[in-house]
């Protein structure tokens, strides 16, 4: 028999959701694997075709095209075959793990009769979702899809968080919180953070690929497992593009989340901004993202975009952990 909490939870729905968000994460897993199964067998197949390339030239036969050869088609054989299946079973299982993930916060929703956003916990599981979509998105052709691992890395972690730390039994939200501004809100801030994610992963490895790559696409990378990371990742160009394709989307929807914030504000607290401290760092944020935006359009001014591009990042999750938990605000649970 179904039970219901007296403040009208579904428990048993909410159980569900529970069972629901730890299978996602096990099946995240499983896809990250996968990917990292198609990295470094892509790698492999890539370096034997360059070594039978030289061979070729020196016994004085015409080049082979290798995987970095712009504008080429490349046969490398079966064990390419085999490597791009195993990608696109890798990328069919994330988009399993994402329905599954977005079934169990619809289902936490539905048990709790509000919008399940109204706590940390809840917070960052959206967060993931968003990051999740977004990665699928821009990454679901070949060339960009080894930028899934590194964005699954960061989002597993945020779930393990979520579930071991921040876990908060399905319930109602205090009295401040129930407003309609909460689905506003908190639901774009949240998904434009998550894509914040898949940007700032794809300039950590654009720096990362940068410092080894040559003017003409290859790379001088060192021995060892850092060179074949660096081999293995996208082109500088690539992982650029990404980056800026990633921020176009997501500053405007931080933007919308800052407004509307500042709207329930003078609903709620009879002023739309009061440089409480997470208002601060949200807005240092804002600014650092337009000075990448404005630093990624600027030639004087373009190598230094990554940098604060990671830096926004780094901003956002100081937001989400210091400023909630050890400073005391009215946005925050310390104190």
């Amino acid at each position: 028999m179904e039970v219901q909490l007296a403040e009208g939870t579904n428990t048993t729905l909410a159980g569900y959701a529970e069972t629901m968000f730890l299978s996602a994460t096990a099946i995240y897993a499983v896809a990250l694997v996968l990917l990292v199964i198609e990295l470094a067998t892509t790698r492999v197949t890539a370096t034997a075709a360059r070594d039978r390339s030289r061979e070729l030239v020196a016994a004085g036969g015409a080049p082979i095209a290798t995987a970095g050869t712009p504008g080429l088609v490349v046969d490398d054989g079966p064990r390419r075959s085999r490597s791009e299946r195993i990608g696109r079973m890798g990328y069919a299982v994330v988009v399993a793990g994402l329905l599954l993930h977005v079934a169990s916060i619809v289902s936490r929703g539905i048990a709790t009769g509000r919008m399940p956003w109204g706590n940390m916990y809840e917070f960052v599981t959206i967060t993931c979702a968003g990051a999740v979509l977004a990665a699928l998105i821009m990454l679901r052709r070949s060339e960009t899809r080894p930028i899934l691992v590194f964005v699954l890395l960061p989002v597993l972690a945020l779930m393990f968080v979520a579930e071991g730390v921040l876990y908060t039994t399905a319930g109602p939200v205090v009295p401040a919180l129930k407003s309609y501004w909460l689905a506003i809100h908190v639901s774009i801030v949240s998904i434009g953070s998550g894509i914040f994610l898949v940007s700032g992963v794809a300039s950590l490895l654009y720096l990362l690929r940068r410092r080894y790559e040559r003017p003409d696409g290859t790379v001088a990378a060192p021995s060892g497992f850092p060179g074949r990371l660096v081999e293995a990742l996208p082109s500088a160009q690539v992982l650029d593009r990404v980056a800026y394709g990633t921020v176009i989307v997501a500053f405007p929807l931080f933007s919308a989340g800052v407004i509307c914030g500042a709207i329930w504000a003078e609903a709620a607290w009879g002023r739309p901004w009061g440089w409480d401290p997470k208002e601060t760092v949200s807005f240092i944020a804002w600014v650092i993202y337009a000075a990448y935006l404005h630093a990624r359009a600027t030639s004087v001014w373009r190598m230094a975009a990554p940098y604060l591009n990671i830096l926004g990042f780094a901003a956002m999750v100081f937001n989400l952990f210091f400023i909630n938990y050890v400073v005391t605000g009215l946005h925050s649970y310390a104190g």
